[in-house]
């Protein structure tokens, strides 16, 4: 039997593809929704940064709460994730496709504090039922992990592309994109339907304080949170980056998919290697050359856009290794300390989210009280500068201290 057969025997394309719809969901929304708010509707950088700091503050409750009921579903676990895609993919559209029914930036809370719970309600389950999925075929974690996350990032690229690529093709790009996404949101749920059947697993449900007792599972909490933080900078000021550093606009959207389609096809490597050498020195080695790829962009002034895109292609491989093989990490130690997922993947869940919620809290203010203004032309010096150290230095040195916490945590291979 073929690799493709085996593949789609096993079912692993419409896990792809469901990982497409939530990444697009995820980390795309980061990106353009607060410059989106900021340039339609004049929102304040420092207002929109607060109030994400605020939604993240209220997912310490929920997604721990989410976690909870997913372990709980059993046999209802596949009309509640249906509900859950019907709910992101209408938060969408009203995120982008309606005009604000009320002030702008509490129309931002409403309908993004609805795109992020599904997202998480559905990334949970989504994770969990990927324990006992990874049992149940050839490969077990690390080849789930790679067809999984491989459309994750190839969904971001989609995402991070589309409304960039219809900016003066049509009226409203990003209506558009949201109203495309409603419509793969429903394909990716028909096609996951049969994996929801049952419950993920007979175990009886994990309490939440037994899994952070773990010293493998609280260990890779932590290291997730620090090494994702990197990708939480350079994702939330990205669109900036590029627009005043570079002074290069109009390029957001391809620079954006020459990072993420690196990411996407590094997965499956990364996943070899991992094979062969072990997940943990082969993460490592991906995290040395994180750094000498954001510390490049230091360098970077204005019509570097070219040496830029260079910069994207190794530092998006070097995502490709932290969404493969973390994610399968953390998977294979919930196997053994929390067999049904749901509470484990409510933490990860919520300390992902927490780099970007930190991210936005932190940065967009700092630019701000710097004299940045979103698509000024004059930008003061000053917030150049910091704009470029936020962008480049902060994740360098967060990535020394992932690489720190690595090489100090035991996993099993």
């Amino acid at each position: 039997m073929t690799a493709i057969a085996l593949a789609r025997s096993d079912r692993l394309p419409a896990w792809s593809l469901y990982g497409a719809v939530l990444s697009a969901a995820g980390l795309p929304i980061y990106i353009y929704a607060p410059k989106y708010y900021a340039d339609t509707y004049g929102v304040s950088l420092a207002a929109l940064g607060a109030l994400l700091f605020g939604l993240r503050l209220f997912d310490v409750v929920q997604d721990p709460v989410l976690g909870w009921v997913s372990e709980r579903l059993g046999r209802a676990r596949g009309a509640a994730v249906a509900g859950g895609a019907a709910i992101l993919a209408l938060s969408m559209i009203g995120l982008f496709a309606v005009p604000p029914q009320f002030a702008p930036i509490w129309w931002f809370g409403l309908t993004i504090t609805g795109l992020f719970s599904a997202f998480s309600f559905l990334s949970i389950n989504f994770y969990a039922q990927g324990i006992g999925k990874a049992d149940r075929i050839a490969g077990g974690h690390v080849r789930l992990a790679a067809w999984r996350e491989s459309g994750a990032l190839l969904g971001v690229c989609v995402a991070a592309v589309v409304p960039t690529l219809l900016m003066g093709v049509v009226a409203s790009p990003f209506a558009i994109f949201a109203y495309g996404f409603a419509a793969l949101t429903l394909a990716a749920a028909i096609g996951m339907a049969p994996e929801w059947r049952g419950s993920v697993t007979a175990d009886a449900p994990t309490p939440i304080a037994a899994i952070l007792a773990d010293p493998g599972a609280r260990r890779l909490l932590i290291l997730a949170l620090v090494n994702a933080t990197p990708l939480a900078v350079s994702s939330t000021l990205f669109l900036f980056f590029v627009d005043s550093r570079l002074d290069a606009p109009g390029w957001e959207g391809p620079l954006l998919v020459l990072f993420f389609l690196a990411a996407a096809l590094s997965s499956p490597v990364w996943s070899a290697l991992a094979h062969r050498f072990g997940a943990k020195p082969v993460l490592m080695s991906a995290m040395v050359l994180a750094i000498l790829s954001f510390g490049g962009a230091m360098t970077l002034g204005a019509g570097d856009a070219g040496l830029f895109a260079v910069i994207c292609v190794f530092s998006g491989a070097t995502i490709g290794a932290d969404l493969t093989l973390l994610p399968a990490m953390f998977a294979r130690r919930m196997a053994a300390v929390s067999p049904n997922g749901g509470q484990g993947f409510g933490l990860w869940s919520l300390v992902n989210k927490l780099t970007l919620a930190i991210a936005a809290a932190v940065l967009l203010p700092l630019l701000q009280a710097f004299g940045y203004t979103a698509g000024a032309e004059d930008v003061p010096a000053a917030a150049l500068t910091l704009l470029t150290v936020l962008y480049a230095l902060v994740p360098s040195v967060l990535k020394l201290v992932a690489i720190g916490l690595l090489a100090a945590t035991t996993l099993e291979e």
